[in-house]
């Protein structure tokens, strides 16, 4: 009996020290405390990952639309037209007049193209950078649960996919500018003129801000499987009547179509970048630009980051 206990009660005592070796380590063992900086670093750290990897698709992503819109309206048809020019109207300054305005009476279309593009290519490549991932991660590759699991509120996280659609949708811009400038027939060039760099920098992150904050939005309102309806819905009216290719002053002559096209945010960044790009053209007040933009941001902002975690929690 005594022989049979003594292996038996050594066992105990060696899983017992065991156990209790490992509970010295684990309340040894420094305790992760892991930030709300550094979780939210490394978040922007992956997207960024991910972007360097399909850096190809969305260089060209970006380069394609602007470009094949300049080549049409500033290289081809001016030359099978003979030049193409907009007769002057109004002013330089408030733009409440009737029409287009340059120094010489007449302003080429590619003027009009500088702010137009950028400020679509604002819009277009924010909603890309936010809507398409969630597709993705709602749908069939589930990553959003990954996301969910890390130390930091969900609202972060949705912070932090605005911020990455942002800095995505302000490099699109950065990249239609050279080429709006230099893709063009001879006399056709756009005439720009920058007129306060702190203003020009304020608008493109207000409008990369609010327009990635509206994708953000949709992305979690619509339904994955009719996302194709976001496109042709929502983004081809934004476009087209967004004043890329005409500036808003140039509409009073349609009163009812240029006050309907105040709930049109690409209005303002087109109006604020024309402002600052362009000023010999009639444009919006600075002032009416920018509280769009910044509130667009709010707005869009506080609703996109309760609907997404109403979207993850549920």
């Amino acid at each position: 009996m005594t022989a049979t206990a003594q292996p038996a009660d050594v066992g105990a005592g060696a899983s017992e020290f065991t156990a209790a070796s490992i509970a010295a380590l684990i309340s040894a063992a420094p305790e992760p405390r892991p930030t709300l900086a550094k979780t939210f670093a490394a978040m922007m750290a992956r997207e960024f990952r991910v972007l360097g990897r399909n850096a190809i698709s969305t260089f060209t992503r970006a380069v394609l639309q602007p470009l094949l819109f300049v080549f049409v309206f500033s290289y081809v048809l001016p030359k099978i037209g003979g030049g193409m020019m907009v007769a002057g109207g109004t002013g330089a300054g408030g733009g409440s007049g009737p029409g287009l305005s340059s120094a010489g009476g007449g302003v080429t279309f590619a003027t009009i193209l500088v702010p137009g593009l950028m400020a679509s290519m604002l819009l277009m490549q924010a909603i890309f950078g936010t809507t398409m991932p969630l597709v993705m991660e709602f749908s069939w590759q589930r990553t959003i649960e990954d996301r969910a699991l890390a130390p930091v509120p969900i609202r972060v996280l949705a912070i932090q996919k605005i911020l990455a659609g942002a800095i995505q949708s302000f490099i699109g811009a950065c990249i239609v500018f050279p080429i709006v400038l230099l893709v063009h027939a001879a006399g056709q060039a756009p005439h720009v003129h920058v007129t306060n760099w702190v203003l020009l920098v304020a608008i493109m992150v207000f409008g990369a801000t609010s327009a990635s904050s509206l994708g953000l939005l949709l992305g979690t309102l619509v339904d994955p499987r009719k996302m194709q309806m976001l496109f042709a819905v929502i983004l081809l009216p934004l476009t087209m009547l967004g004043c890329v290719y005409y500036p808003w002053s140039a509409l009073g002559s349609i009163k009812w179509l240029q006050i309907a096209s105040l709930v049109n945010p690409m209005v303002y960044m087109a109006e604020g970048l024309r402002a600052v790009l362009t000023p010999s053209m009639g444009h919006m007040p600075l002032w009416a630009v920018l509280l769009a933009l910044v509130g667009g941001t709010v707005v869009f902002g506080s609703l996109a980051t309760r609907t997404f975690r109403n979207r993850v929690v549920n």
